[in-house]
């Protein structure tokens, strides 16, 4: 990977079965039904619920046949695949939770979490967009209420989020078969990026599994006809944009998309013949017939529908304000109702105005576009090669009618949601950074599970025919994908190796220095004056920046922090927050010796500074670990006295003291 700068307050970058088609698909020629229930379904809609007189709910995918001769799916056979998605969701999350706390904490999510311990600890918090969307501060602070504050209960929500994420391909089982339903579950849980960063504290997993699931549930609206699941749709959507700003570029996908599959309708009634004309009155009468379908008389299915719209819109707005109102002002604004418009105000368009000032109209994409392409693109050769060949392949299969009767919209939908991410990620991205790359493996997913299915229902027919041989390479395509996925997610696991570049951020700490600093907490426990750790400000060679130099300590108790070179502490600052450490900092421009004749029982300096700071420190011992991926390591003294007391096994030999 290749370097890319970035604001200061940005995280560092470097060099670096053979089932029917869903029933409901693009192939009615009215080209509005389409995607509508039928009229029965509709009907039965009235009243919102299900049990409804003579109602039987929507035939789920390979049930079609089935309900189409009249005979009831047996429920076992029903069953069956929603069991299957149980089991790999059961997986998702153990592969995302076991051994969570292992890998000592990134820089960004060191950045995170700090700010989350000083929003624990005073109560007061506001939106900043650089650290992206509010959603882990304020549910962080519910979960440090609950758990003791570690790095396990810190990544908790990302990893639960991730693990469950494979349920919302239930969601989609009126438009894809029933293989197909369990292959997408099964590639969201075991994509080695997908569980990479739902084991890291970091926004993009959740953006992603919240805006596919308020996708998902607008799909089932369609396929039921039930205005019920406008409510959590707009709910998941909400909590959505509450994580990550480049949830409006999950909007801009979804509707660019759906533009296009209008435009294939179009294409499709000009070479049947049809006038565009003829083809949207069409369209007209079906999304009135729809939305007259909801009630005993039109004045009453209008009110409905309203009602479900403005419903909808106003709590995906409640949830959005709830989680961007800054803190303590909104508790305030709830005992005293007249500061209510101003906490409004900065959870809704104050809020919108920071996103664009910081992101919209920032500097932050003001990057060369081939090197963040490529750096995507080696991500996701590394990280996601099996869903990028089975992506491409589950295109061809269903774009060209290879099983089925031609394209369906869903898979259609979802190749244009990928390659447009795969597009527009270099753009919008401000780092090369591989967590980008999940965006473009969750849409993928979708046409890779056609292609997995394929693969597995060609697998089932051979197996029919006895033909040894297309059972033997079906399995071996399988089991090659498999296993590379289990290899790959073998390596990551906990991963702060280099060799992993293509997958793992640049300012990634080795975790040997996790040992240490769980030493260094003991330290601080033990030290009972002065401050506990001390920063050597310096400046790097052939640089006139300085690092680890803050000149007034106090200015990190509220964001944003003080200058100049707070951030190149991280992570270290999560895990002395949490040892309550008093810290302070030497000016780069103070003599060394006169600066570290009175030092605390912890020093920290890079491994530039280690010379001249070991020569200025007595009866202390020094451990050096990498800081990030390469080309960067830190050294920590700890005052060899304390050590012993607290750690002696942990005291090297002599050659190895100050």
């Amino acid at each position: 990977m290749s370097p890319a700068g970035g604001p200061s307050d940005d995280p560092p970058s470097s060099d670096r079965e053979a089932d029917a088609p869903a029933a409901r698909d693009a192939s009615a020629e009215d080209g509005v039904a389409d995607t509508a229930p039928s009229d029965a379904v509709i009907n039965a809609d009235t009243a919102d619920g299900p049990g409804d007189p003579g109602v039987t709910d929507p035939p789920a995918g390979d049930d079609t046949a089935l309900s189409a001769l009249g005979a009831a799916a047996p429920s076992d056979v029903r069953r069956r695949p929603l069991v299957g998605l149980l089991v790999i969701t059961a997986v998702a999350l153990s592969l995302r939770l076991v051994a969570l706390g292992g890998r000592i904490f990134h820089w960004d999510e060191g950045r995170v979490g700090y700010w989350i311990l000083r929003y624990h600890e005073t109560g007061v918090h506001s939106y900043r967009p650089i650290v992206h969307g509010p959603f882990l501060p304020i549910v962080n602070d519910w979960v440090f209420t609950l758990l003791p504050v570690s790095d396990f209960a810190a990544r908790l929500p990302v990893a639960v989020v991730g693990g469950l994420l494979p349920l919302a391909a239930w969601l989609f089982r009126e438009r894809l078969r029933r293989t197909e339903v369990l292959a997408l579950a099964a590639i969201l849980a075991l994509n080695p990026l997908a569980v990479y960063y739902s084991r890291f504290m970091r926004n993009d997993i959740l953006v992603a599994a919240f805006a596919v699931v308020a996708l998902g549930l607008v799909v089932r609206g369609f396929d039921t006809g039930r205005l019920r699941y406008a409510f959590p749709a707009a709910a998941s959507l909400g909590v959505a944009f509450t994580t990550k700003e480049n949830a409006i570029l999950y909007v801009l996908c979804f509707l660019g998309a759906g533009a296009l599959l209008v435009d294939h309708r179009l294409l499709a009634a000009r070479a049947r013949g049809e006038s565009a004309r003829a083809v949207v009155a069409g369209w007209r009468t079906g999304v009135t017939r729809r939305l007259l379908a909801h009630g005993p008389s039109t004045r009453a299915s209008l009110q409905r529908v309203g009602g479900v719209a403005v419903g909808s819109a106003a709590l995906f707005l409640g949830i959005a304000l709830f989680f961007y109102a800054p803190r303590p002002d909104l508790w305030q604004a709830l005992a005293s109702p007249a500061q209510l418009p101003a906490v409004v105000d900065a959870g809704t368009v104050g809020a919108a105005e920071k996103f664009v000032d910081t992101w919209a109209g920032g500097s932050h994409q003001d990057h060369p576009y081939l090197p963040f392409l490529y750096d995507l693109g080696e991500t996701l050769a590394y990280g996601a090669p099996a869903v990028v060949a089975f992506g491409i392949f589950g295109v061809v299969v269903d774009r060209y009618g290879v099983r089925g009767v031609g394209p369906r919209e869903l898979v259609t939908f979802a190749t244009y949601w990928a390659v447009a991410s795969l597009v527009g990620y270099p753009i919008a991205t401000d780092i090369q950074a591989p967590w980008a790359a999940v965006h473009v493996v969750v849409p993928l997913a979708i046409p890779a599970a056609v292609g997995v299915a394929f693969v597995i229902d060609a697998a089932a027919e051979a197996v029919t025919a006895r033909d040894a041989v297309s059972v033997g390479l079906a399995a071996l395509v399988v089991l090659s994908a498999l296993g590379g996925a289990a290899a790959a997610n073998a390596a990551y696991f906990n991963s702060t190796d280099e060799a992993d570049k293509q997958v793992l951020q640049w300012a990634q700490p080795s975790n040997d220095l996790k040992p240490t600093l769980q030493v260094v907490g003991e330290v601080i426990a033990d030290n009972d004056a002065g401050p506990d750790v001390l920063f050597v400000g310096s400046q790097p060679p052939g640089s006139d920046g300085d690092t680890f130099y803050v000149r007034n300590e106090s200015s990190l108790n509220t964001a944003p922090p003080g200058g100049p070179a707070w951030h190149d502490r991280l992570p270290l600052p999560w895990y002395l927050e949490r040892y309550d450490a008093e810290i302070t900092s030497t000016d780069p421009d103070e003599d060394r010796e006169t600066a570290l004749s009175d030092s605390p029982p912890v020093v920290i300096t890079k491994d530039y500074d280690r010379t001249e700071t070991a020569a200025a420190l007595q009866g202390y011992t020094a451990f050096e670990h990498d800081f990030r991926l390469w080309n960067d390591r830190v050294v920590v003294f700890v005052e060899t006295a304390s050590l012993e007391r607290v750690a002696p096994e942990r005291v090297p030999e002599d050659n190895e003291r100050t």
